[in-house]
């Protein structure tokens, strides 16, 4: 059995000329999936494209996976900030209101380099690769939390299937709308059906 690659970087940077390096190789390394995939990426790959030596690279990053692994943290904090943002902003919405900013909020984090997160679903979930599958919960968690200061007005029994059941939904539409049909969140259809939808599900 082969072990597994590591996920951890070797070093952090601590100067600005190394973070400039680090910088170099992670766009390289976004570059270099967008174009070529997860299994066709290599550290030489990035490091020809990033203009730095492999010698360099591998100073900071063992392995592919490592790279892949802090480019995707980045993404994922990126996503997270946003809704963290809206955690706060939907707290004393209305239902109807917020379930709209959910979606569209999630909407704009899924618009956040699509091409780079569709391809975060092709890599394998080891180690700290594990991260991509968390913006899910951050949207869980999002819902759950208003579910449960207006639960005396909702029909699911359950709060917490109910928080699962709709962030999925909203996740599987706005995954599907962003990298498959960007068209259809131009005239606002898809939110309001989607919006239509929640609000069918959860009002007693």
């Amino acid at each position: 059995m082969s072990a597994r690659p590591r996920t951890t970087t070797r070093k952090k940077p601590t100067q600005a000329r190394s973070q400039q390096t680090v910088d170099a190789l992670l766009g390289a390394t976004a570059r270099v999936l967008k174009k070529d995939g997860y299994d066709r990426m290599s550290t030489n790959k990035v490091a020809l494209a990033a203009g730095v030596s492999i010698g360099s690279l591998y100073q900071y990053f063992p392995s592919k996976e490592a790279l892949v692994a802090t480019l995707m943290e980045r993404h994922v904090d990126e996503m997270d900030a946003l809704f963290a943002q809206e955690a706060v902003r939907v707290a004393d919405m209305p239902l109807a209101q917020a379930v709209r900013a959910i979606v569209l909020r999630t909407i704009e984090a899924h618009q956040i380099d699509p091409v780079l997160h569709r391809v975060f679903e092709q890599v394998p979930r080891i180690g700290r690769l594990q991260k991509f599958d968390e913006v899910q919960e951050r949207a869980r968690v999002l819902v759950f939390l208003y579910l449960s200061a207006s639960k005396e007005k909702l029909r699911p029994k359950s709060l917490e299937v109910a928080a699962d059941l709709v962030a999925s939904t909203i996740e599987m539409v706005s995954h599907g709308a962003v990298l498959r049909h960007p068209e259809r969140l131009r005239d606002g259809v898809l939110v309001d059906e989607t919006v239509d939808l929640i609000l069918r599900y959860l009002k007693a």
